[in-house]
């Protein structure tokens, strides 16, 4: 019984092909909450796959309802050992965006795995399926070497990540008591290069909203009207001009953090965003681009990001010798703790008005789309503890990330139920997790079922930070 021994078992169980077999099955269920005539399968996914992997390892689950119509219903598990062990808290999404079918490479179906090389294909692999499987996996190890975990576990898988996470922050205050736990492990996102072992903290948020400029009904000759009368692609493009500059610098100074704090500085003094070739196939890192002086791994980890998602003006498919009457930009703001985003879109507005931009309308349409940041400090004991045990297990040390640059519902746990919060990626950045040809690389996830299996045998140890259970 040692901590050698679960990893060994927990490897063997990827090596002999049974991870790969777990997975493909999983991956089979088209759970897209984006796709309304799949819904269904989106409680098969819990039902036949979940329940019965988690009662195979000792767990009680409850399947809930979504107390927003929109979304899909929840799973919760729990194994109780002692209660004067420490409580983890771990969380997975089983819904996956849509499946793109026709669009895969040499005709692919994203809801069959498909191995090719080192890359294993199919929705949900990367995002998030084969993420909480790596858990899963490595905590039915830890029990079958150990015979316990030494700790008690509380699970909860939701069905509507995709979609925004909807119900997810009220299911959570509704069951604050169920879920009352120490800590938060759980696995998402890209690591920072395929062959760095990661840890994050939080996640920046994000805020989609529009601009709008409508200026009349119908476009008029651009010979004719030319010079005359006012053009909406022309009032967006320097409307825009005055929020964003030409390297993607925010202008604007209520939509950038005030500063970035001195112990973040200091942790992302040790990490380089690679791009290209050194991650996986990824675009190159711009060192010109974004906020001038700051490091690349500032600007996408401590740093907000104003980006234009979409425009449209006139008819692009079919253009015409016409002044456009209608012009929208569909717009992203990626932030830090450091600002509230509520006071964001009155910022902008307030800031048009004075630019004499009175014709630009700003708001969110489709009832919006808003993810909290967050973050937990990196010289937090948790952090540090989580670090030696992924050292011990790689044999390096992990790059150690504030927040993720993309968002995730960690607010959720980090503010509603009061947890530390870490999370393991298991994934890189070129995974092309929301387009055809998503994938998983095989050392990523070997690796993966490793760390997490030391992780969970770490907890079990009893030698962790002061913790107490709420």
């Amino acid at each position: 019984m040692s901590r050698d021994a679960a990893i060994a078992r927990v490897t063997e169980h990827f090596d002999n092909g049974s991870f790969f077999s777990d997975l493909a099955r999983r991956v089979a269920i088209a759970s897209s909450a984006q796709v309304k005539e799949l819904r269904p399968e989106l409680e098969r996914y819990l039902l036949e796959e979940m329940t019965p992997a988690l009662e195979a390892m000792g767990f009680q689950t409850s399947i809930h309802p979504n107390p927003d119509r929109r979304g899909g219903p929840f799973l919760v598990a729990e194994r109780l050992e002692n209660s004067n062990l420490p409580t983890l808290f771990s969380y997975g999404h089983g819904d996956v965006v849509r499946g793109f079918e026709g669009d895969w490479r040499d005709g692919r179906d994203p809801w069959t795995m498909v191995k090719d090389g080192e890359r294993w294909y199919g929705r949900g692999t990367a995002d998030n399926k084969g993420q909480h499987s790596i858990n899963l996996a490595a905590l039915a190890a830890v029990l079958a070497v150990r015979g316990r975990l030494g700790f008690n576990c509380k699970i909860l898988l939701e069905m509507s990540e995709e979609v925004g996470s909807v119900g997810l922050a009220e299911f959570a205050e509704t069951h604050k008591s169920a879920l009352r736990a120490d800590l938060l492990l759980a696995s998402d996102g890209p690591r920072l290069a395929p062959d760095k072992p990661t840890l994050f903290m939080g996640s920046r948020g994000a805020l989609n909203f529009e601009l709008d400029v409508d200026l009349r009904d119908g476009g008029h000759h651009s010979g004719n009207w030319g010079g005359l009368i006012s053009n909406a692609g022309t009032r967006m493009a320097n409307a825009l001009a005055t929020l964003v500059g030409p390297k993607g610098e925010i202008l604007l100074p209520e939509l950038r953090p005030e500063a970035i704090p001195d112990s973040v500085r200091k942790v992302l003094s040790q990490v380089q965003v690679r791009g290209g070739k050194d991650n996986g196939g990824g675009p190159d890192v711009e060192e010109d681009w974004g906020q001038p002086g700051l490091t690349p791994a500032e600007r996408v980890y401590a740093w907000n990001a104003f980006e234009v998602l979409a425009i449209k003006a006139g008819n692009p498919d079919q253009v015409a010798n016409a002044i456009p009457p209608n012009a929208t930009a569909w717009c992203q703001i990626r932030f830090t703790v450091d600002r509230d985003p509520t006071t964001f879109l009155p910022a902008i507005r307030a800031h048009l008005d004075r630019g004499g931009y009175h014709d630009v309308a700003v708001g969110q349409k489709n009832d919006g789309f808003m993810m909290k940041a967050s973050r937990l400090l990196p010289d937090h004991p948790w952090v540090q503890w989580a670090r030696v045990s992924v050292r011990r297990t790689t044999g390096e040390e992990p790059a150690i990330l504030p927040n993720l640059g993309g968002s995730l519902p960690n607010n959720v746990f980090a503010e509603t139920l009061g947890l530390p919060t870490i999370w393991v990626p298991h994934s890189y950045a070129a995974c092309s997790q929301h387009a055809p040809n998503e994938h998983v690389l095989e050392p990523v996830l070997r690796q993966g079922l490793q760390m997490m299996a030391g992780l969970f045998w770490d907890l079990g140890e009893g030698e962790v930070p002061e913790w107490r259970t709420q």
